[in-house]
């Protein structure tokens, strides 16, 4: 198979490809940020918040080592990846699933002429799912079409997810992503008590503030065009109600929003606005004092050319760095988020803003392996089965027999 073989069902609107991936209202495959709509989200998050109470005690952590020890996992991740590889690998390991791993190509016999669609195709073979990140856009999407068309001929078929495709999608980081801002946004405290919450204290400064991310102002800074985790991030936000996208970034066209991206945004009725500086003001008020969560990101520099390298020497970077007394201007809620790595050259966000109680960035890293490990549980048919098995774990409560005082 090559490239060309799928090139009609490459070339049609998103929309009318996520059938494709899915049975009924099930997906088989998760290719794009798009096929994850509010209703699969939540079942995703609750799963995953299932999970990690279980995988606190030892009694459940082995009910969920059980679950899928039959199961084998392909982690096919020919571009480099630190964080979605090892967070994949944990989150199999939580399930049970066995994992093998392709990083290098070099090193397999795509080294003697094999191509990556014989490689998939090999890999069904042996395997139950393939986790994939490549350097070749909409490869992850291929390998989707070429199982549904060994499905259809009653041959082996497994699922694939897509760990970062090009400079195109990263879905499951904007799983990731949205599960760490529904956490923050929930405002819960472990001191909440019938005295005294988290949320009832911000209110009395924040009288509108409301749980959960409808409404809520989303900033992203940094490289916004080159920066794939923006774009799925941004697509599953512009699901929810009211919620209001800037972007904060240079001017030159390498680095800012796109214009397409920014139509398909505003044609979901998203308020998108573009600014330049932390310091601009956006209705009365400079951004980094009216954002509600603010994601930032590095520039991209290994996608520069010698061109781009002389063009970016005129711009002011320093206006894309955060530093502590501009994050002390930010809500005491607003969550700072970073996909990494992050660039300790570039410094877009300092170490010393590592203990700052509205850095986020390590929790998200950690919330990978908690919502893939929902996500593996979802392709596998499981989280049904892990959902009974914690209300029942949960069911008990402590009873202290305070009528007997």
């Amino acid at each position: 198979m090559e490239f060309y073989d799928y090139e009609a069902r490459l070339n049609r609107p998103v929309k009318v490809k996520i059938p494709d991936f899915q049975t009924g209202e099930r997906l088989n495959h998760i290719i794009f940020a798009d096929q994850l709509t509010r209703t699969t989200l939540e079942r995703l998050t609750r799963t995953a918040d299932q999970i990690r109470v279980l995988a606190k005690s030892s009694e459940g952590a082995r009910y969920l080592n059980d679950l899928l020890r039959h199961k084998r996992a392909m982690l096919y991740f020919t571009q480099p990846s630190t964080r979605t590889f090892l967070s994949f690998m944990a989150a199999c390991q939580i399930l049970g699933i066995a994992c093998s791993e392709v990083r290098d190509p070099s090193t397999s016999s795509e080294a003697k002429g094999e191509t990556p669609f014989d490689s998939m195709r090999m890999f069904s073979s042996y395997f139950d799912i393939v986790i994939m990140r490549s350097r070749i856009p909409q490869f992850a999407e291929c390998c989707a079409y070429m199982m549904n068309d060994l499905r259809q001929t009653s041959r082996r078929s497994i699922p694939v997810v897509n760990g970062g495709a090009g400079a195109d999608e990263h879905p499951t980081q904007a799983l990731l992503d949205i599960y760490t801002i529904q956490r923050v946004l929930a405002f819960y405290h472990p001191r909440d008590s019938s005295h005294w919450t988290l949320f009832d204290e911000l209110r009395e400064r924040y009288p509108e503030l409301r749980k959960g991310i409808d409404g809520k102002i989303f900033g992203f800074s940094g490289d916004i065009r080159r920066g794939r985790t923006i774009r799925s991030l941004a697509t599953l936000l512009s699901q929810f109600d009211g919620v209001k996208l800037y972007f904060i970034s240079p001017k030159h066209p390498k680095l800012a929003l796109p214009q397409d991206f920014r139509i398909r945004l505003l044609n979901r009725g998203v308020e998108v606005r573009e600014f330049h500086a932390f310091d601009e003001l956006a209705d009365g008020e400079p951004v980094i004092e009216s954002l509600d969560c603010l994601y930032m990101t590095r520039i991209q520099r290994e996608h520069n050319r010698p061109e781009d390298e002389e063009e970016f020497r005129e711009i002011d970077f320093g206006k894309y760095r955060l530093n502590p007394k501009l994050v002390a201007r930010m809500k005491p809620y607003a969550p700072i988020l970073h996909p990494f790595p992050r660039d300790a050259e570039f410094g877009e966000i300092p170490t010393s803003i590592d203990n700052d109680p509205r850095a986020h960035y390590f929790r998200q890293a950690r919330n990978g392996m908690w919502i893939r490990a929902a996500l593996l549980a979802y392709l596998f048919d499981v989280d049904a089965t892990i959902n009974d098995y914690y209300a029942n774990y949960t069911r008990e409560v402590r009873d202290y027999n305070m009528s007997a005082l």
